[in-house]
Parts: structure tokens; C-alpha cells; sequence
């Protein structure tokens, strides 16, 4: 059960009702999401504002979606975070073997050289952020320029910070024991 009050969905303004009323069956936590936002719901519109079209396709991203959806979706994994772990924002970009499993084993053979060294800062940051040292530096140069980098760490920190938001809501449910089935 959530940790928010969740406002009724016939009571959501628009933004939030469409995004209640367009999750897919089963689709617990988006709805759960829209429900919580209701208080404040500017706050959710300008996040997704910046995170969807940025994650994926913004003329402004130096990074390639790919790598993006790969550091998701071990973040994902790493939050315990169902949620995002089941959501596909690039699907034409990573196989559902690789999103279902293959970021479970980042240092896999299935990724390239680039690949590995995002999905292994994506786990630094999460796990032990401060060990982060010059030799780590150093490996991230090999791979990635300075603005690849920071957009790198910039999208990594947010998978982190509003992934655990959710588990520490409580808004990943996998089905609503207010609204009816089906």
C-alpha cells in the first residue's frame, strides 16, 4: 500500500488523469504514481517533461539511447525497482533478452567495451559512489568525452534518486487492492 494518500482518479486533473487512464492492464505503479502526484502534479509533468524526450531522443542528449536504456535498466535492477525494471523506453535499442536479463551480468560479453564501462559506473554510483577514484576516471575517458560523461552521470543519478522514491513510497504495487481488476 502506498505511503501517500492516493487521490481518487476521477478527482486527477488532466495531465494525471491521462496518465492514470493510458496505463497498460496491470500497470499498478503508473496508475499509483498518478493517484500520488495528484498534490502536487506540476512537479511529475515537468520531471517526465525533461525525462522521456531526454532518455530517448533529444537533439540536445550527446549520449545514444542504447546506453542510456542499458544503465536504466541496471539501475532498475540494482534498486529493486520492478517498475522501471519492466518498463521498455528503447525497446527498438535493447533486446528483451538484455533488458529481461543480460544487464544483470554488466561485464557480460554481450556488451561492448562502452557499454560495460556505463553499466559499470551506473553500479558505482549506486552501490559505493565514494570509491569513485582517478583510475575509474581515467577507464570513463577511454570510452566517453566529457559531455558524454556528465549527461551520463546526470541521466544515472536521476534513474537512481526516482527509482528509490518509488520503492520508499511504496508505489510499485503490483495491482491496486482499491480499484477492481480487469
Amino acid at each position: 500500500m502506498s505511503r501517500l494518500p492516493l487521490a481518487d482518479p476521477q478527482d486527477l486533473p488532466p495531465f494525471l488523469k491521462d496518465m492514470h487512464d493510458g496505463a497498460g492492464d496491470g500497470d499498478w505503479s503508473t496508475r499509483h504514481c498518478a493517484r500520488a502526484f495528484a498534490a502536487h502534479p506540476d512537479i511529475l509533468e515537468r520531471y517526465l517533461a525533461f525525462y522521456y524526450p531526454f532518455h530517448a531522443s533529444d537533439p540536445a542528449s550527446v549520449l545514444e539511447s542504447r546506453v542510456k536504456e542499458l544503465v536504466r535498466l541496471r539501475i532498475a535492477t540494482l534498486n529493486g525497482c520492478r517498475t522501471c525494471k519492466a518498463a521498455r523506453l528503447a525497446p527498438g535499442d535493447v533486446s528483451e533478452r538484455e533488458a529481461a536479463q543480460g544487464v544483470d551480468d554488466p561485464a557480460g560479453a554481450a556488451f561492448s567495451a562502452r557499454e560495460r564501462a556505463a553499466l559499470a559506473l551506473a553500479e558505482q554510483m549506486a552501490l559505493d559512489h565514494h570509491a569513485f577514484d582517478d583510475a575509474a576516471m581515467e577507464e570513463l575517458r577511454r570510452h566517453f568525452s566529457q559531455a558524454e560523461t556528465l549527461e551520463l552521470m546526470m541521466m544515472i543519478g536521476q534513474y537512481i534518486g526516482f527509482g528509490r522514491m518509488l520503492a520508499m513510497l511504496q508505489l510499485e504495487e503490483t495491482r491496486c487492492p482499491i480499484e477492481p481488476e480487469g
